[in-house]
């Protein structure tokens, strides 16, 4: 199997597992319906378990566009190999969720809420802020991309490699994605949603598009700061960009602090003119 088919199987296959316990956890006559957010973050850890062993021996199992990205960043993997690899992603991505689709095929038409439908293809804020959702898609996959380093970096016993990696996305799920679903991907988020675009779901609503780029940018931001920061702090290889890319999360970070700060003055202000 060559390593694009690799990384389209071992995506759609991560794709099939987690959108498919979405799917479960919350379309109505599910039998899994109601299982809870513990459930859907350990299922999501097993899709990638079960991704990284189909495609492992064939590629670099990335299965996720940020990872691509800052491997390629940290020198670790070749530039010419990353379109190709995005690609894959992407079209497994979209072959997963289609899966998912016909896999519950029966319970789009009873399932009336739309918001629902939508989130087993894709993520969505718990509060709707932007930069913040933002810094939290960069931060996750920061600590994404940091964690596979440090797998890396250590031995395991042959053929363990992959269930860590669904630990630290399981680590990753409760500690991380309440804010904004943790995609962590842009392929998992962006693939998603265009077969939901296209899908004929029945009473769907719309995709969302004005929070799409958040999973996109977030994580591709995230992934390849990670991958700075490794080889600046922990291998001593200083760059230029790592210091232009310390500098961008700065002003992020502190613009989004200050717009969530006076989202706050303008409540509190809100609330005197009432009590007043």
């Amino acid at each position: 199997m060559s390593e694009f088919m690799a990384e389209i199987i071992g995506t759609m296959i991560l794709i099939i597992f987690g959108g498919g316990v979405v799917a479960g956890v919350n379309l109505s006559k599910s039998g899994g319906k109601g299982g809870g957010y513990v459930v859907i973050t350990i299922a999501w850890g097993l899709a990638v378990t079960m991704g990284v062993y189909a495609s492992g021996n064939f590629s670099d199992a990335h299965l996720n566009p940020a990872v691509t990205l800052g491997f390629a960043v940290a020198g670790d993997f070749p530039w010419s190999k990353v379109p190709e690899y995005i690609t894959a992603q992407m079209i497994g991505a979209i072959i997963g969720a289609v899966v998912v689709f016909f896999a519950y095929l029966a319970h789009w038409r009873v399932t009336k809420d739309q918001g629902v439908k939508l989130g087993v293809f894709a993520t969505g804020p718990a509060v709707d802020s932007p930069l913040a959702n933002l810094i939290t898609e960069i931060i996750g996959t920061f600590v994404l991309v940091m964690g596979l380093m440090f797998i890396g970096a250590n031995q395991f016993t042959e053929g363990l490699n992959p269930a860590i990696v669904g630990l630290l996305i399981v680590a990753i799920g409760m500690s991380l994605g309440g804010p904004t679903g943790y995609a962590i991907n842009p392929a998992r988020d962006l693939g998603p949603r265009i077969a939901h675009a296209l899908l004929p779901i029945p009473g769907k609503g719309p995709s969302n598009w004005k929070y799409a780029w958040v999973p996109v940018v977030g994580p591709i931001f995230g992934g390849v700061y990670g991958a700075l920061f490794y080889g600046s702090i922990f291998e001593k290889h200083y760059t230029a960009g790592f210091w232009i890319a310390s500098v961008v999360m700065a002003v992020i970070f502190i613009a989004a602090l200050v717009i969530e700060l006076r989202k706050k003055d303008s409540a509190e202000g809100n609330i005197s003119k009432h009590a007043v």
